[in-house]
């Protein structure tokens, strides 16, 4: 078993057709997130607040605390999981916003860090596919909740 010479930062962008107003919202409102990602929120993301949001179909929740807001430009999460998520806003033409999204702060063995990067990877560009459909044109396409119909909770 090989281990890892540096921890790997998990990088997904996308490019949104939309102004930043209005992609920055996306992620800060829950009426609006839980359209492409989430499907419950404790509240909108503020600086120093904490919030939960689950996956009810996956019967999961995470805790986070949301470290830094810029609006329009920038936010900044720590997971329950001690890792950090930014989110950053980038104005392209008019109506057009580059959103890159960084994952870092991986910790356990090379393995479980490998695993954890390639997940953070594959879903967090899924959410960026969620959004870029909803926002640009007003589908729902369900991504999270259609990627592992198996693990659904039984109600």
């Amino acid at each position: 078993m090989e281990t890892l010479n540096h921890i790997p930062v998990v990088r997904a962008e996308m490019l949104i057709r939309k102004p930043a107003e209005e992609v920055f919202m996306a992620f800060v409102d829950p009426a609006i997130t839980t359209k492409f990602w989430f499907t419950k929120s404790s509240g909108r993301l503020e600086a120093g607040k904490r919030v939960r949001w689950e996956w009810e179909m996956y019967g999961v929740s995470d805790d986070v605390y949301v470290q830094a807001i810029e609006p329009n430009k920038r936010i900044r999460i720590a997971s329950s999981d001690n890792t950090q998520v930014e989110w950053n806003f980038t104005p392209r033409a008019d109506s057009e916003t580059l959103v890159t999204i960084t994952h870092s702060g991986f910790t356990g063995s090379g393995d479980e860090i490998a695993r954890q990067a390639m997940d953070s990877t594959e879903g967090y560009t899924m959410v960026l596919c969620g959004l870029k459909a909803y926002l640009e044109h007003n589908i729902q396409l369900n991504l999270v909740a259609d990627k592992a119909p198996d693990a659904h909770v039984k109600r």
